[in-house]
C-alpha cells in the first residue's frame, strides 16, 4: 500500500543563529552572545559590527583600530632600539598635537562602537539579571575611557605648551670636542635690586655620548673677568671685567645689557654677555644656557610636592634688609639640620639662596643639594601625578635657548646623567682667590676635571679595569687609596672641597640627597 501524503499546513523551520539571528535561541545563548559582543567591542572597536553584518561602519572603525593598536606597537618598538627617537617623538610640539587629534578620534570611535553593539545586542532580548550588568559594564567602560581621554588629552597638551613656551626656536648646534657646555644661573632680580643679577653661577659640562657630567661652580664675586677673543664683550671690555669691587661677574649681565648694541639674536644680550664671561673664566666653549628665576622657582619646588634632602647645618631664614645699614635683621625662623627633611618651596628657596652666618662656598654647596634634590625626586610618579602643575610653573621658572629640535637629545643626556654621580669643582678658596683669579690655573683644572671625568666613564663600561669613581678621586686627603689614584691634576681639583677659611671641608657636612 503506497504512503498517503500528509495533509495539513507544512510546520515552517526555525532558522537558529547564535550570533546574528538568535531570536529563537535560549535565553542562556542569548546572553553569552551579549557578554562575548561586548568583550569584542571593547577589545576591537568595530570587530562586533563586522560579524553583526554592518560592513560599512566596521570598515571605517577596523581601520581606526587597528591604526590605533600599530601606532602603540610601534612606539614600542621605536623605544626598543631607540629611546633618543622616541624623546623626539615627544618633545616635538607639531607631532603631539596630532598625537591628541588621533587619541580624540580613536577615542570617539571607541565609544560610538560600544554604544551601537549594546544597541544590536538588544537588551530586552536578555535575562533580566543579565541586562542590568552588560548595560552597567558597558556604561562603566564609557566613563572610563571619556575620563582617560579628557585625561591623556590634558597631559599632551601641557606638554606641548611646555615645549612651546620654554624652548628655543631654530636649529641646534654640535659638541665641541664631544662635549656640550652649558651656562646655569639663577636670576636675583629682587626689590630694591637694579635689574636681574645671577644670584648663582655654573656651568656643566656633559658628555654627549656617555652623559658624564662635570658642574664647574663660579662664586659670584669673581673679579677680573675675561672675554674671549672676538666675543662683544671683549670689543667692550678689551681688558677685561677689571673695574674692581664694582666689576663682579654677577654684574656682568647688567654690563651686557648696557652694550646690548652690540649683540644680535633674541637671546637677551646680558644673558649673552655672562655666557662670555663663563666662556673666558673657564675656558669652554658655551652653547647654550639655562636661567632659573629664584622667585618662580618657589612655584616650581611646591608644584613638585617640595624636596627632601638631609642638612648638617642650620640656615637662617632672614628678614628683610634694613636700607641704613645694608644688613638683615633678626633672622625670622630657622631651617634645622636633619636627615631627610622635607622642604616646601618658600623652605627650600631659603636654604638655597641664605648668605648669613656662611661662607659663599657653603651657599654654593647647599644650593647644588637643591638642585640635586629636584633631579632625583623628579621621578615618573612625581612627574605624572603632578605634570600639569609642574609644566605650569615651569615657564615661569626656566628661560634657555636650548632649541626644541635638540630637547629630545638632552632629555636623554640627563637619563644618563641622574643614573651617574656627577663631579664638582668649586673655583673658591683657597684654592682660587676671586679678587685675583688665576685665569690659567682655572683653566688647567677645568680639562683636569673634564679629563678625570672622561677616564671615569670610559673606566665605568669595563669591570676589568674598574677605577675608583669620580667622588673617591676628588675626595679629601685621608682617603688612602682614592688619593693614590688620583691623577695629579685632580689633586688640585679636590682642594675645590674647602672652605672660605682653607680648612678642608666635604659637601657632605653640609648637605646630601640620598
Amino acid at each position: 500500500m503506497e504512503d498517503q501524503p500528509r495533509t495539513g499546513p507544512r510546520r515552517r523551520l526555525q532558522y537558529v543563529d547564535p550570533l546574528r539571528n538568535p531570536r529563537n535561541a535560549p535565553v542562556r545563548q542569548r546572553n553569552l552572545r551579549g557578554w562575548i559582543l561586548l568583550l569584542c567591542s571593547a577589545l576591537l572597536p568595530g570587530s562586533a559590527q563586522s560579524v553583526l553584518g554592518a560592513r560599512r561602519r566596521a570598515r571605517l572603525s577596523l581601520t581606526i583600530t587597528l591604526g590605533s593598536w600599530a601606532l602603540l606597537l610601534g612606539l614600542a618598538l621605536w623605544s626598543l632600539f631607540s629611546r633618543r627617537l622616541l624623546l623626539g617623538f615627544g618633545t616635538n610640539p607639531v607631532l603631539i598635537a596630532v598625537l591628541m587629534v588621533w587619541v580624540v578620534i580613536a577615542a570617539a570611535n571607541w565609544v560610538l562602537c560600544m554604544l551601537d553593539t549594546v544597541r544590536r545586542i538588544r537588551l530586552v532580548s536578555l535575562g533580566r539579571r543579565t541586562r542590568g550588568g552588560l548595560l552597567a559594564a558597558a556604561l562603566v567602560m564609557v566613563l572610563v575611557v571619556c575620563g582617560g581621554t579628557v585625561w591623556g588629552t590634558s597631559m599632551l597638551n601641557s606638554q606641548r605648551a611646555l615645549i612651546s613656551d620654554v624652548f628655543a626656536n631654530g636649529r641646534g648646534v654640535k659638541p665641541v670636542d664631544g662635549r656640550y657646555n652649558i651656562a646655569l644661573f639663577g636670576s636675583d632680580a629682587g626689590k630694591g635690586r637694579t635689574g636681574v643679577r645671577p644670584d648663582s653661577l655654573s656651568v656643566v659640562s656633559i658628555d654627549a655620548k656617555t652623559g658624564k657630567s662635570v658642574v664647574i661652580g663660579v662664586p659670584r664675586n669673581l673679579e677680573n673677568v675675561p672675554f674671549p677673543d672676538g666675543s662683544e664683550m671683549k670689543k667692550a671690555y678689551p681688558n677685561g671685567f677689571n673695574c674692581g669691587d664694582e666689576c663682579l661677574i654677577n654684574a656682568v649681565y647688567q654690563a651686557g645689557e648696557q652694550h646690548k648694541k652690540l649683540f644680535s639674536g633674541d637671546v637677551p644680550a646680558g644673558v649673552q654677555a655672562t655666557k662670555q664671561a663663563l666662556q673666558g673664566v673657564t675656558g669652554l666653549p658655551i652653547q647654550y644656557y639655562a636661567m632659573i628665576d629664584l622667585k618662580g622657582f618657589q612655584q616650581l619646588i611646591d608644584a613638585m610636592g617640595g624636596i627632601t634632602l638631609t642638612s648638617k647645618v642650620r640656615v637662617p631664614i632672614s628678614s628683610k634688609v634694613n636700607p641704613a645699614t645694608g644688613r638683615h635683621g633678626k633672622p625670622l625662623g630657622w631651617i634645622e639640620p636633619g636627615e631627610n627633611i622635607h622642604l616646601d618651596g618658600r623652605s627650600a628657596l631659603w636654604y638655597a639662596r641664605s648668605r648669613e652666618f656662611a661662607s659663599d662656598y657653603a651657599r654654593m654647596v647647599r644650593q647644588r643639594c637643591v638642585q640635586e634634590a629636584m633631579l632625583k625626586q623628579m621621578d615618573p610618579t612625581t612627574l605624572i601625578g603632578r605634570f600639569q602643575d609642574i609644566a605650569k610653573a615651569a615657564p615661569n621658572v626656566v628661560s634657555t635657548d636650548i632649541p626644541e629640535g635638540q630637547v629630545n637629545m638632552f632629555v636623554d643626556l640627563a637619563l644618563k646623567a641622574k643614573s651617574q654621580k656627577m663631579d664638582r669643582l668649586n673655583l673658591t678658596p683657597p684654592l682660587i682667590t676671586p679678587s685675583r683669579p688665576d685665569i690659567g690655573k682655572i683653566h688647567s683644572l677645568v680639562g683636569d676635571a673634564i679629563a678625570q671625568a672622561e677616564s671615569d666613564a670610559q673606566s665605568a663600561g669595563s669591570p676589568l679595569n674598574a677605577r675608583p669613581d669620580a667622588y673617591e678621586a676628588l675626595a679629601p686627603a685621608g682617603s688612602g687609596q682614592a688619593a693614590a689614584a688620583a691623577p695629579a691634576g685632580a689633586q688640585d681639583v679636590r682642594a675645590a672641597s674647602t672652605s672660605s677659611t682653607g680648612k678642608q671641608k666635604d659637601d657632605a657636612s653640609i648637605c646630601s640627597v640620598s
